[in-house]
């Protein structure tokens, strides 16, 4: 004869399966949520966003969905939520400027005009390096692999790949290719790099939100905050200080097109023409 459970046993069993129906419940409804970039940016406004990300002629071909893009957001609850709506909007046009010019098909004369070319390229073309810097034993480079420039915002570096990596759960050291592989994985290396403080550097995040104050350091190099403080956090060892240069021409470019898209004012210091780089 086969034992019987106690009454309260089964009582508790009982319990325990409606509480686990009801928190598997609650989950699918969360994950079903639409997620709050969804308010700011529709996929139509996407789509005339980036016009010809799926052009034949660009190698990142059907790399870029909406959908990952949206997916990649879920994992950065405060990027475009903080701040007026207006203030929310630019920091979007901002993020997609960025990401557009770092990965650019475009030309002066191209169709649509030369800022209608944005994620084009997944990973970058004949790269002078690997981008290992052996200096740094914190993120130590592995034999073989590449740091070179991948996704939105051209990840780049041994200490990028790493940090990343260990913030959103891949092997950025040893697998940097995955990047390249798997478009949310892509699109939320941007949105860390986008997010994440890097001292002395501040989040291009907080600088868009006015939630940076300039430091002593900063006031002394002319590191003004606005759209082109993000550019020199982004690449500002080659492009800031420059007069006229054309890299930062064509991240003001995309910029003023998408605040105009977003509904929006640029704000001031859109170049870092007269800022000195990070050390």
């Amino acid at each position: 004869m086969e034992k019987q459970i106690p009454l309260l046993l089964c009582l508790f069993l009982f319990i325990f399966s409606i509480a686990s129906s009801f928190h598997e419940t609650e989950a699918r409804k969360h994950s079903n949520k639409p997620a709050p970039i969804t308010r700011l940016v529709s996929r139509s406004l996407y789509d005339s966003i980036f016009i010809h990300k799926d052009n034949n002629a660009c190698p990142a071909k059907g790399f870029y969905p909406y959908e990952a893009f949206v997916e990649a957001t879920r994992c950065f609850p405060k990027f475009a939520t903080v701040g007026a709506p207006t203030t929310r909007r630019r920091e979007v046009a901002a993020f997609l400027a960025q990401i557009s010019h770092e990965t650019t098909g475009g030309w002066a004369t191209a169709p649509d005009g030369p800022y209608a070319w944005g994620l084009c390229f997944k990973e970058e073309v004949s790269p002078g390096s690997i981008y290992c810097d052996a200096t740094n034993t914190d993120w130590p480079c592995v034999p073989g692999k590449s740091y070179k420039g991948r996704g939105p915002i051209q990840l780049s570096w041994n200490y990028n790949y790493g940090q990343a990596g260990r913030a959103l759960g891949f092997d950025g050291l040893g697998n940097p290719e995955s990047v390249a592989n798997n478009s949310v994985l892509a699109f939320k290396t941007a949105l860390w790099f986008w997010m994440t403080e890097q001292l002395p550097k501040p989040s291009c995040h907080d600088v868009m939100v006015n939630r940076y104050r300039p430091t002593k350091a900063d006031l002394a190099a002319n590191r003004t905050v606005g759209f082109g403080l993000t550019t020199n956090i982004i690449n500002g060892g080659l492009e800031c200080g420059i007069p006229g240069d054309g890299r930062v021409s064509d991240r003001v470019g995309y910029f003023q097109r998408y605040a105009q898209l977003f509904n929006v004012n640029t704000g001031p210091y859109l170049d870092c023409e007269n800022q000195r780089p990070f050390a």
